[in-house]
């Protein structure tokens, strides 16, 4: 199936189906970009497996308990234990530059403001220090029929607050995610309302790659080229991006980050990752 349709052929046909994997990004940037002591932001049942050389703290905005009751469509699995009780957007019990990395994975678009959401997890990073992240391409997910939004609409969100846009955002997801068949649209403005009311996290942004990587690059430049773009690609239904703030972290005692050796392991790895997406594919 071909991932290049029109709006309305795609609202017909549904999501489109997600170029194979050939490189397993997680594990590999994991593996090369993350040591020492961080935070991993609403990982749920499918927390980052972290290399020996690095540890993660767990936040989330409500106990493990309360994560259960929100979402009872994971009561089959192991949900991860919740270390640090917080708002990712804004991580107010976590200090200014005390952490060397922030995961945090399918988040963003949950977030009201993700500009400001990555200026908040910047600050609280030690210089040098790595903010790891994948978000959804809306157009491989449910997302698949609701418009790209746009910079404009990131910044305006940054610049003046996300409550001006909070409202359309629930109706847009009422609308075009929750309902497959026409309905009264007094029925899903209700819907949309409910959900406002009762603070339902949903996906308040929707990207493809290419509009998340102008967001990120809008950040870099709004904010004084603090961070550097380390590592970006595509994989599966996901794009994952790492991103360093400027400065310089002492190397991890014990722990090799340059030079040949390195290089080839993780060049190994990301072979293997790739030869066994493609057994998987063509069986």
């Amino acid at each position: 199936m071909s991932v290049l349709r029109g709006k309305e052929e795609a609202a017909q046909a549904g999501p489109a189906e997600a170029p194979p994997v050939y490189l397993d990004a997680r594990a590999v940037f994991a593996a090369r970009y993350l040591f020492g002591e961080g935070l991993e932001i609403g990982p749920l049942h499918l927390p980052l497996k972290l290399p020996a050389h690095a540890r993660a703290r767990y936040v989330d905005r409500m106990p493990v308990e309360r994560l259960r009751e929100e979402y009872p469509e994971l009561a089959g699995w192991d949900l991860t234990p919740v270390d640090v009780i917080d708002d990712g957007e804004r991580l107010e019990t976590i200090s200014e530059g005390s952490q060397d990395f922030v995961v945090a994975n399918h988040f963003l678009e949950h977030c009201e403001d993700p500009i400001g959401t990555i200026e908040t997890h910047l600050g609280k990073l030690k210089p040098g220090g790595v903010l790891f992240y994948a978000v959804p391409d809306q157009r491989y997910t449910f997302d698949y029929r609701r418009p790209v939004v746009t910079l404009e609409h990131m910044v305006a969100d940054y610049e003046r607050g996300p409550d001006g846009s909070r409202r359309e955002h629930y109706e847009e997801w009422s609308r075009l995610v929750l309902v497959e068949e026409p309905e009264p649209e007094e029925q899903t403005l209700a819907r949309a309302r409910r959900l406002e009311d009762d603070s339902y996290s949903i996906h308040m942004h929707a990207w493809t790659q290419a509009e998340f990587l102008a967001m990120v690059l809008e950040c870099r430049s709004r904010f004084a080229e603090a961070f550097e773009i380390e590592a970006a690609a595509r994989q599966g239904i996901e794009f994952v991006v790492v991103l360093r703030k400027r400065g310089r972290l002492p190397q991890p005692r014990g722990v090799p980050t340059t030079g040949p050796g390195i290089a080839k392991r993780l060049w190994r790895k990301a072979r293997l990752s790739s030869r066994a997406a493609l057994r998987s594919r063509n069986r």
